[in-house]
């Protein structure tokens, strides 16, 4: 599992991120730690809330207005987020099956003090993900505003 301050762009993938840091410019754009780290937790939610299929866990970082966005060649779907929710909570959680869970996240980008962008990967039911996270900031919570995906078959 991904953890890290995400600020010294060194350890994305570590285990434990040892830099301390106030706050980083990035882009331009002034971001705090806690910022950063409160996509990260959101982000673990997220990681943990599709892994256990629990959409009550996913709603805590989920906008009500969100859409869900599946540009897979022959897989496509736009859905609203109940639409999501109500599909997740129909299936078999991976965790249920012991299903090998493999999350990164590649990049978080803020693109304003309230916006930002996250990259993730993530390996379930068989298939590797690739996920667009757009998320914003309202009254000091962090959420995600959309949801744009793709995904292949693992080999065998």
């Amino acid at each position: 599992m991904a953890k890290c301050c995400g600020l010294c762009g060194t350890c994305w993938q570590s285990s434990k991120c040892t830099k301390s840091h106030a706050s980083r410019r990035l882009d331009g754009i002034m971001t705090s730690a806690r910022d950063t780290t409160t996509i990260l937790e959101a982000m673990q939610l997220y990681f943990d809330g599709l892994y256990h299929a629990d959409t009550k866990i996913l709603a805590k970082v989920f906008h009500p207005d969100a859409r869900y966005v599946n540009v897979t060649e022959n897989d496509y779907m736009n859905f609203s987020v109940a639409e999501y929710f109500d599909a997740v909570s129909k299936r078999t959680p991976p965790s249920q099956n012991n299903d090998p869970r493999n999350d990164v996240i590649e990049t978080i980008t803020f693109g304003e003090p309230d916006m930002a962008f996250v990259r993730a990967r993530m390996s379930m039911m068989r298939r590797d993900y690739l996920d667009f996270l757009t998320f914003i900031k309202t009254d000091e919570t962090w959420q995600i505003m959309s949801k744009i995906f793709t995904y292949k078959p693992q080999e065998d």
